[in-house]
């Protein structure tokens, strides 16, 4: 994988209809998780088709088997209930506040969900080893598994007085996923994964959120109100994940919100108040969002040591034109400004269907923009290679 501008995606990729048909048969509880993979492993070979015709270094499986990013735990964990954002409401201080925030956002109430705490947490089967294991049987390519963040799952999943009958406190679910996500990551590292990335968005929340204590994003409605202070515990929960694991890459990946097309529904601006946290995460790469206007420049890199790679998003999962070539050359170019040439990774700004039933794009679309980012990593190669 040392090679310039490696390119990759972030994880998720648009479910087919009769996939989502059966997603929605498995949690009304008509099948069961494991037909309903057997049926999913189906679409994840379309993913990976896509993604290989493209020409993307490092693939993951589309996410296919997960309802979302993070509430896809609910499938592997005892204690967790899925909750739409229309079902949190009931547990929000200012119901008509947050109703005025979900419309503004251009937020799916019914249709994303957040896996609560509702009891003690246990395994009952792999977060993410069965995708890697399918996945790794069905690909020569490095593969990368997104795992949702410590940050983020205790955000998701604490919501007072629910989870309190399980845990006392925030801080006390916090500690059970580490310990859960840490053993995950062993595991998937000696199962053959090249990368394992976290991922965190709601890092810009905090900063850039208008509602400190009250928000929409992964229905966490009840957080600590200081941003130094969340940001702070952030990093704490990650380097408690990572501490001493070697052997694969690990990344952390943070964006400003991913369920709407609407470019004004979601969170803007830049990474400067991020940049100090980011030089403690003892992780090898960061995996951001600067093919949005929204990201702020590049720049905000200049004079900044201790971050080691970038996974440089070059073109924006949420809009139907493809990006040029010369246009995805050009930003690599700038990034080179501040980071080696094999140091840098192209890949979309996030994923293509974060949300199961709210892609954002098109296959058809998605793989445009993947074949266009794979040809002019090829030029850049030929430049700085």
């Amino acid at each position: 994988m040392e090679q310039a501008f490696t390119t990759s995606v972030v994880g998720s990729w648009p479910r087919p209809s009769w996939l989502l048909s059966e997603l929605k048969r498995k949690n009304k509880g008509e099948i069961s998780y494991e037909e309903f993979s057997a049926t999913a492993d189906e679409a994840v070979l379309l993913a990976v088709k896509y993604q290989e015709d493209a020409g993307i270094d490092v693939l993951t499986d589309g996410e296919q088997r997960r309802d979302n990013f993070y509430s896809f735990v609910a499938d592997k964990l005892d204690g967790i209930k899925l909750m739409t954002v229309a079902e949190v409401m009931d547990y929000v201080e200012d119901r008509s506040r947050y109703e005025q925030m979900l419309r503004a956002l251009d937020v799916p109430a019914f249709a994303i969900k957040s896996p609560v705490a509702v009891g003690p947490i246990k395994k009952k089967r792999p977060i993410a080893l069965d995708e890697l294991q399918f996945l790794r049987s069905h690909t020569k390519h490095e593969v990368k598994i997104p795992l949702p963040g410590p940050y983020m799952l205790t955000r998701a999943s604490w919501i007072d007085p629910v989870s309190r009958y399980a845990y006392w406190d925030r801080d006390e679910l916090a500690k059970e996923y580490v310990r859960l996500l840490r053993e995950e990551i062993i595991q998937l590292r000696d199962a053959g994964a090249s990368f394992i990335q976290l991922d965190e968005p709601t890092l810009t929340e905090v900063v850039y959120g208008q509602a400190s204590k009250q928000t929409f994003m992964c229905a966490a409605i009840f957080s600590k109100i200081d941003p130094k202070e969340e940001l702070s515990f952030a990093t704490e929960l990650i380097n408690k994940t990572v501490k001493g694991v070697d052997g694969v890459r690990l990344g952390v990946h943070v964006c400003r919100g991913n369920w709407s097309t609407r470019e004004e529904s979601l969170l803007k601006g830049d990474y400067a108040p991020l940049i100090s946290y980011f030089q403690e995460m003892k992780v090898k790469q960061f995996v951001l969002e600067f093919a949005t206007q929204r990201a702020g420049e590049l720049s905000v890199f200049k004079d900044v040591s201790g971050i080691e790679e970038l996974g440089l998003g070059v073109v924006n999962p949420r809009t139907q034109e493809v990006e040029s070539v010369e246009t995805i050359v050009r930003k690599a170019e700038e990034a080179v400004k501040y980071f080696d040439p094999d140091k840098i990774f192209l890949n979309p700004d996030c994923g293509f269907g974060t949300f199961a039933e709210s892609p954002v794009n098109t296959p058809r679309t998605a793989f445009r923009k993947l074949k266009t980012m794979a040809e002019a990593a090829q030029i850049l190669r030929k430049r700085y290679g």
